[in-house]
């Protein structure tokens, strides 16, 4: 039972037991009895007046604790003219307008950092007690080619993107370059920040990919024109000198000049192959500029298809082409992007050996090369585009490097991977 309701029933009570009372004056006393009886109706009359303004404070306060309630901070009450309860009105009032100031300040603060972080140019994702994605910003998902479908609610490790288990590996304040699709590198690094006490886990990525290619080609290029410089001109001073001693062979006994002019010949045979080596790996410094122009992608590809297929057949591998639009144009030097497929081409047949397909794909926006081969091993995954590395025995890893240098030239985002359903993918976005 409500206090009111008490305090009601308690003055009711009182007031009829003396009336029932104070019938026993009718009698005898009658003056007496009616004296008693206005004092009865005055008593209850004032009894009600002083439950009005015992009441009220409470009433107030019940609507208060209401708006508390409902987060409706912007009601207030208006004061009624008694001082006891028109402090109490004051101090609510001001109560109410300090909580609304506060949270409209918070939720200020909120947009602005909801819109700062949707904004942000590097990719962020916060977790939530359970270390689950609880958001994640648009660069984010572009860097992770995914929505917010496929990734809100689940951890790190239980996402599909290899790229997030990776991450899921990292401590707390641990900050590491991680590669994606072997030719993108990302600064991750993982903290935390309180929230309502309790601390929650955040990501930030940002790419590295530009500063680490211009650092990666200063070195590269400083190293292979000082070491051409150096072995070329001691190749060209041994080759003169061995060619001048070939013209005294004749001088040599018979029976050892064979073995001399064959010693001498291998000497310049070598001589002429590190040469050879050496150029190789200087034609990744002299790559020009790209000479664009308007080409037709789809007859591009035809034409590449039409040089390459009879080398394809010869390990019995069918080179097919798949064309998504009848016509697609895009702006690139020609003769570089028709070296970056060539180089795709013989890889993939390298990795598929005999009896296989590749097939060559084009989008609005996109050529893709893929084969059924033997894939890239996940230990390397993340190496494949590292200047001049390379997973075969005799390997030099000149060609993904020119093919690096020359897509990066042309502004392509390009990426090479084995995908979940076995095949291997080379992309090209233009």
């Amino acid at each position: 039972m409500k206090i009111k309701t008490k305090f009601l029933l308690f003055v009711t009570l009182l007031h009829f037991a003396l009336f029932f009372l104070s019938l026993n004056l009718l009698e005898k006393y009658s003056v007496l009895f009616f004296t008693v009886e206005i004092l009865i109706v005055i008593s209850f009359g004032l009894s009600l007046k002083i439950y009005q303004d015992f009441i009220r404070p409470l009433g107030i306060i019940s609507s208060g604790i209401e708006s508390i309630k409902d987060k409706d901070f912007s009601s207030k009450f208006l004061k009624v003219g008694h001082s006891e309860l028109d402090n109490l009105i004051e101090v609510y009032n001001k109560m109410i307008e300090q909580l609304r100031i506060e949270r409209t300040k918070q939720e200020e603060q909120n947009l602005f950092l909801a819109k700062l972080i949707e904004a942000s140019p590097s990719g962020i994702i916060i977790l939530d007690l359970d270390e689950k994605i609880f958001e994640i910003n648009h660069s984010a998902l572009t860097i992770l080619k995914s929505t917010k479908e496929n990734l809100l609610k689940r951890k790190l490790s239980e996402c599909e993107i290899h790229f997030l288990k990776m991450i899921s590996q990292l401590n707390q304040d641990e900050s590491k370059i991680l590669k994606l699709d072997g030719s993108r590198s990302f600064k991750v690094q993982k903290s935390q920040f309180l929230d309502r006490g309790f601390p929650r886990t955040f990501i930030l990525i940002e790419e590295f990919s530009k500063e680490i290619h211009a650092t990666e080609k200063k070195s590269f290029e400083k190293v292979i024109r000082m070491m051409s410089h150096e072995i070329n001109n001691s190749i060209g001073a041994v080759n003169s000198i061995l060619e001048s001693i070939l013209e005294f062979k004749s001088e040599i006994s018979e029976e050892n000049r064979e073995d001399f002019n064959n010693a001498l010949e291998v000497s310049i045979e070598r001589n002429s192959h590190l040469n050879s080596f050496m150029k190789n790996f200087a034609e990744v410094v002299k790559i020009p500029i790209p000479n664009k122009e308007k080409i037709n992608l789809n007859e591009f590809v035809s034409d590449i298809q039409q040089t390459m297929k009879v080398f394809c057949l010869q390990k019995n591998i069918e080179l097919k082409i798949e064309f998504e639009q009848s016509e697609i144009f895009i702006f690139a030097d020609k003769l570089q992007i028709e070296q970056v497929l060539v180089n795709a081409i013989k890889n993939s047949v390298e990795s598929i050996s005999a009896n296989g397909t590749i097939l060559l794909k084009t989008t609005r926006n996109t050529l893709t090369i893929q084969d059924n081969g033997k894939g890239i091993p996940s230990e390397i995954e993340n190496s494949i585009f590292t200047p001049f590395f390379s997973s075969k025995k005799n390997g030099q890893g000149i060609g993904l490097t020119i093919s690096r240098e020359i897509l990066s030239n042309h502004k392509f985002n390009f990426s090479l991977k084995t995908l979940s359903n076995g095949l291997t993918e080379f992309k090209i976005i233009f």
